[in-house]
């Protein structure tokens, strides 16, 4: 049966929060490792070329993890918050890094206010990544920089099986969805890897928003 046309919008709100709600229960902790250490120093290498940051500049993690991202920010001099969530957030904390809970798909800032957003093996585990990525957009200012790294479906790692990975797309998808935001630019990057399962791919874009 479908709902009635008159249904109040906050009906509808509190059953998508009750939904969100129940998929919590699916977040688990993301301990560092040496591999996505090394490839968040390589990436961020290639961003800072490509586009140099300014001393200071405002910086958010998207879905920060344990802080690798975090120290490699504060380390380049500039000045990270990250978001995240479940037990990676007392562990951000516990090293010193500036973290809030938050859900990726719903940030909690003004429009405008970072320079830039990194957004490394997070946006698949939002349910709709299409408004997740517009957040990304309006959070930037004119001009700022987006990164996003996302596995690639159907590898030895069948990273699509994950139960909390909701939204494994493909390459294009990926990109169409980036442009649709408001990024029309994009410079991507295959990140191709052996692991104990056997290969493995991930994706990283890399875009500025309009000045």
């Amino acid at each position: 049966m479908s709902e009635p046309a008159d249904m109040p919008t906050a009906h509808r709100y509190r059953r998508l929060d009750a939904f969100l709600e129940r998929l919590r229960g699916d977040i688990y902790p993301e301990a560092p490792s040496e591999g996505h250490s090394m490839i968040t120093r390589e990436m961020f290498k290639r961003l800072s070329e490509a586009h140099p940051l300014s001393p200071g500049a405002a910086v958010l993690d998207v879905g920060c993890g344990q802080g690798v991202g975090l120290e490699v920010f504060k380390a380049a001099g500039l000045d990270p918050l990250g978001i995240t969530l479940g037990p990676d957030a007392e562990a951000c904390r516990a090293r010193g890094f500036e973290i809030l809970e938050m859900d990726l798909s719903f940030l909690d800032f003004e429009d405008g206010r970072f320079d830039l957003v990194w957004c490394r093996h997070a946006l698949e585990h939002s349910v709709f990544p299409f408004f997740t990525l517009s957040e990304m957009h309006r959070v930037l200012k004119p001009g700022g920089v987006l990164y996003v790294e996302v596995p690639a479906p159907d590898t030895s790692c069948r990273h699509q099986t994950n139960p909390n990975h909701y939204s494994v797309l493909g390459k294009s998808m990926w990109m169409e969805l980036i442009r649709r935001t408001g990024f029309p630019e994009i410079t991507a990057v295959d990140i191709n890897f052996a692991t104990g399962a056997g290969p493995d791919t991930y994706w990283a874009f890399l875009t500025k928003k309009p000045a």
